[in-house]
């Protein structure tokens, strides 16, 4: 049996370029969490095509309830809501074959649509015993761990070039090409999903190589724009300064890495301040 865990993000998804459109609320989001779904659907369609025999769909976008259920392909299932222990990674502690990242991005201080690493402010940069690391490399150093390869990203440009380097041999769908944070050369819906599901595809008939794993234990350093978020971090058991903007700490796993680096957000983004002059 050949399990595939799908991790659906939003700003690398079809057509995505402004904060608006990933945003719900706003009145462009009802429209492109739409193209997210449609995404999402070419992928689960090329994994059927492949022979997968169980399809997991994780929503890993902001709140996690974006995926339309209601247009989801019936052969998949979906786990949706935010609070979820492995957050962009639930699923995988099911035991999965094979890991799809859809719809992601760029990280924190780097070129590409809509570029960030977990908060779309605040954070500068992350590294992983000092390498430089967005979502989807941090994503696949937990399915690492797990033994599971990464075997397919759909994304902007960059995107796609970043995930032949952490996940070498996997299949990439580049769904737009950046010219700026919020300007992108966007394929139509019709041509991107016949890429994702071909390549879907093709990447159970010829996967890559189980993954090498980093040895553990991992030092995670995330750089901040302002002091007082540094401080304010430092409050989490564990965390420790290493510069005025930057701290540091360390995690036995990846699992474990992850988990404290989501804690860390939720007090680095809880402690923004507002515009004043």
């Amino acid at each position: 049996m050949t399990r595939v865990l799908i991790s659906a993000d939003m700003e690398g998804a079809t057509g995505t370029v402004s904060p608006g459109d990933v945003e719900a609320g706003t009145p462009r989001y009802e429209r492109f969490r739409r193209l997210l779904t449609q995404d999402v659907n070419a992928a689960v369609a090329g994994f059927a095509d492949g022979g997968a025999d169980e399809i997991i769909v994780n929503d890993a976008h902001c709140g996690m309830d974006n995926v339309l259920i209601e247009e989801l392909d019936p052969r998949a299932v979906l786990i949706v809501g935010r609070h979820k222990p492995l957050g962009m990674m639930q699923g995988l502690e099911t035991g999965v074959d094979a890991v799809a990242f859809v719809g992601y991005h760029a990280g924190a201080g780097e070129q590409g649509v809509l570029a960030h690493t977990y908060l779309s402010h605040s954070i500068l940069g992350v590294r992983i015993d000092g390498v430089p690391v967005d979502e989807g490399r941090f994503n696949a150093l937990v399915a690492a761990e797990a033994g599971t390869p990464v075997v397919l990203v759909t994304g902007d440009d960059l995107t796609c070039r970043d995930a032949a380097r952490y996940a070498p041999g996997c299949r990439t769908v580049t769904v737009k090409t950046a010219i700026s944070r919020h300007a992108a050369i966007c394929r139509t819906p019709a041509v991107t999903s016949a890429d994702i599901r071909r390549e879907a595809a093709a990447a159970l008939s010829s996967p890559p190589p189980r993954p090498t794993v980093r040895a553990a234990p991992h030092v995670v350093e995330v750089e901040v724009d302002s002091p007082h978020l540094a401080q304010r971090a430092c409050a989490l058991a564990g965390v420790e300064p290493a510069g005025h903007r930057t701290v540091r700490m360390e995690a036995p796993d990846a699992r474990e890495a992850l988990r404290r680096f989501r804690a860390l957000t939720w007090v680095i983004g809880g402690g923004r301040e507002g515009d004043w002059t």
